[in-house]
C-alpha cells in the first residue's frame, strides 16, 4: 500500500497530492504559437474552474527528442519562455514545461512553477540536480524503459539537494517495438516514496516510432487510460490536448481534442468520488 503522498505547493492557489482534489496537467505536446496556446490554456482553465479541478498549464518550448531530424520542435528556450510567461500573468495559471539540459535550467525556473523532466532524461544525473537546486516543484515522467521501483533513484537525487517538491508520472513502459503499455501497479509503488503521482493518458497510448519518422498512437484509448489510472489512484491526470489533433504539430496520434475535455473530466471525478 502507498504511503501518504505529501502536498506539493505549485502556486498560491494550487497544490496537487496529499489526498486533495484530482489535478490536471494539459495542454499542446509543443507551443505552435503563442494565440494557439493561450487559447488552449483559456479553454482548459475555464473547465476546470467549472469543475473545481487544480490545473497546471503544460506545454514544450523545445522538442528535443522527436524522431525525424526534421520535425517541428517548437519557438525554443527564449520565445518559447516568454509565451509561457504571458500565459502565467495573464491567465493566472502555473504552467510547465521540459527541460533538456542542465544549462536551460537556469532561465527556466525564473518562468515555470513546475520543471519537467522528459522520460528519456529520468537518469540524468546532473539534470535531475540542476532542477532540484532550484527549489521549484519537480515532474519526472518514469522512462519508458525503467521498472516503478528504480524512479526512487529519481526522486532520491532531487532529495539531495533538500527538494521536496516532486511529482511522478507514469507514461507506459516499451513493450516490443513501437508499442507500451501501462502496468498500473506503478501507480501505488511509486506512491509509495510519498510523492504525489499522475497517470499521463496521452503517452500511454503512443507507439513511438511508429510512423517511421514520427510516433504512431491510438487516441480512442486515451479516455480509458485515465480512468483506469484514477481507479488505482492516481492523484492526478496529464493530458495533451488540442483543437485540431489531426493537425497537431507534435503527437497528434496521442492529442485529446479540447471540446471531449469537460465530458472525461467529469468522469473522472465521479469515478474518485466513487472510490
Amino acid at each position: 500500500m502507498p504511503t501518504a503522498a505529501s502536498a506539493v505547493r505549485i502556486s498560491p492557489a494550487v497544490r496537487v497530492g496529499g489526498g486533495g482534489r484530482l489535478f490536471l496537467i494539459a495542454g499542446p505536446c509543443v507551443i505552435e504559437s503563442r494565440r494557439h496556446a493561450f487559447a488552449l490554456a483559456l479553454q482548459a482553465k475555464k473547465v476546470c474552474a467549472k469543475l473545481g479541478l487544480p490545473f497546471i498549464f503544460k506545454a514544450s518550448f523545445d522538442k528535443a527528442n522527436r524522431t525525424s531530424a526534421d520535425s517541428f520542435r517548437g519557438p525554443g528556450l527564449k520565445k518559447g519562455l516568454a509565451i509561457l510567461a504571458d500565459i502565467k500573468r495573464e491567465l493566472g495559471v502555473p504552467v510547465l514545461s521540459d527541460v533538456h539540459e542542465a544549462a536551460q535550467v537556469e532561465a527556466a525556473a525564473e518562468v515555470l512553477d513546475v520543471l519537467q523532466i522528459p522520460a528519456f532524461l529520468c537518469r540524468q544525473t546532473d539534470l535531475l540536480l540542476a532542477a532540484a537546486r532550484t527549489g521549484k516543484p519537480v515532474n519526472i515522467k518514469k522512462g519508458q524503459f525503467l521498472s516503478p521501483h528504480e524512479m526512487k533513484n529519481a526522486v532520491d537525487k532531487v532529495r539531495s539537494q533538500g527538494n521536496e517538491k516532486i511529482i511522478l508520472t507514469e507514461r507506459g513502459t516499451t513493450f516490443g517495438y513501437n508499442n507500451l503499455v501501462v502496468d498500473f501497479r506503478s501507480i501505488p509503488i511509486m506512491q509509495s516514496f510519498g510523492v504525489p503521482v499522475a497517470i499521463d493518458a496521452s503517452h500511454s497510448v503512443q507507439k513511438p516510432g511508429g510512423e517511421g519518422e514520427s510516433s504512431g498512437g491510438e487516441r480512442a484509448f486515451i479516455p480509458l487510460i485515465a480512468r483506469a489510472g484514477v481507479a488505482a489512484g492516481a492523484d492526478g491526470v496529464f493530458l495533451e490536448i488540442h483543437d485540431n489533433p489531426d493537425k497537431a504539430r507534435s503527437d497528434k496520434h496521442n492529442s485529446f481534442h479540447i471540446n471531449e475535455l469537460e465530458a472525461l473530466c467529469r468522469s473522472l471525478l465521479r469515478l474518485r468520488e466513487a472510490l
